[in-house]
């Protein structure tokens, strides 16, 4: 478990990069001298690749730029180091997708994670077109139900067969150990409630069926990530009973910008915490809808995350932008909060990013702020 001492952002940097630096020059320092690592070894001459090829238990890949990847003991690696003809070895390292990290970097989930606030012991539901079973990147799958057919392969009847579900719930809750995302909250619990089917519509009806059921749980957060232009009553009836009985209901604002007072519903209901999204610019997304009814505002643009089958794709949307929102729901009902002092604490502890108030409403959502970190509002 992470110390949970209050840390900045700025400290965050500041102990990674030390930490960096006392690995020494080509990172292997850490490494016990019987240690199989892998490392990266650049050539000075022909004699230098064959010293390097000789001592190496495997050849990973070899470089037409006068270099190899190979797997060895430390100790060889340390003595290859000194050799003549061999210009540099150094620890294979790992990089990650820009447009993986942003979103998350920049509404501080590195800083609530790294500080243990992970959404462990916390409900999302999903109400999508359903979640996967048995995806290694989402881990923390536990009950769902289908309120419209899954049609074809489906482990489960709450089955993701169209993809967005698996989408929107690794923004929420990937593991830390997915190659496509972090998770905002990636020790919560999801669930899958199947309200939309493989083309990614459903009912009035099959969603306000879906809310019931979440609140009927006693799950924390309901998360979603679809609207229509128009409401239902019944859909007004549902998320009102679900506001009573302690969901924190998180929804998209639409897709139909650039507008004015185009909020979607059920987002658009006083009973759903409405979202927007963002650029990277902290500018509104072209596409996102706005109006009197946003009340936070979240990176929607260019996000990476998980795609079904368990690929990784890169898409845009408030339904991405709403999935941050819940995400960080989740870690702050994870602290104690009701659905209505989260709701509140999310309100308190947003970023005044510049946008207009019918554009960010109380400002974009900030989890490290939200957990008590870099925040004086506690």
């Amino acid at each position: 478990m992470f110390d949970k001492q209050s840390i900045s952002r700025r400290t965050v940097l500041k102990t990674t990069g030390g930490s960096l630096l006392a690995v020494g020059a080509g990172g292997l320092a850490g490494a016990d001298p019987g240690e199989t690592v892998r490392v990266n070894v650049g050539f000075a001459s022909g004699r230098g690749r064959s010293a390097a090829l000789d001592v190496a238990d495997d050849v990973v890949r070899e470089f037409a730029f006068d270099a190899a990847t190979l797997r060895l003991p430390k100790r060889a690696a340390t003595a290859l180091a000194e050799r003549d003809g061999v210009r540099y070895v150094e620890r294979d390292g790992t990089a990650r997708a820009l447009s993986t990290t942003w979103a998350y970097d920049r509404i501080d989930a590195d800083v609530a994670n790294i500080n243990g606030y992970t959404g462990a012991g916390t409900d999302v539901a999903i109400l999508d077109t359903g979640l996967p079973c048995d995806d290694p990147c989402l881990p923390n799958v536990g009950a769902g139900k289908a309120f419209t057919d899954c049609t074809s392969g489906c482990c489960a009847p709450w089955d993701d067969d169209n993809g967005h579900g698996t989408q929107v719930g690794a923004i929420i809750g990937a593991s830390e150990s997915c190659s496509c995302t972090t998770g905002i909250a990636p020790d919560a619990t999801l669930h899958g409630v199947k309200v939309l089917d493989d083309y990614g519509a459903g009912s009035y009806s099959d969603i306000a069926a879906g809310i019931e059921y979440v609140a009927d749980q006693g799950w924390d957060v309901a998360n979603l990530s679809l609207g229509a232009s128009s409401g239902s009553q019944a859909l007004k009836d549902a998320v009102e009973y679900a506001e009573r009985n302690g969901v924190l209901l998180v929804g998209a604002a639409g897709g139909s910008g650039p507008c004015s007072s185009c909020v979607g519903y059920p987002a658009a209901y006083e009973e759903v915490v409405a979202v927007s999204a963002t650029n990277s610019n902290d500018e509104l997304a072209s596409f996102s809808s706005r109006g009197p009814e946003i009340e936070l505002a979240a990176p929607g643009r260019d996000l990476t995350t998980v795609d079904s089958g368990g690929s990784c794709a890169t898409f845009s949307g408030t339904s991405f932008a709403t999935a941050h929102v819940s995400g960080v729901a989740a870690l702050v009902m994870a602290q104690g909060y009701d659905n209505t002092g989260a709701r509140t604490r999310l309100q308190n502890t947003a970023e005044n990013i510049g946008l207009s108030s019918d554009e960010q409403g109380y400002g974009l959502v900030d989890a490290a702020a939200a957990v008590g970190l870099n925040s004086s509002d506690d």
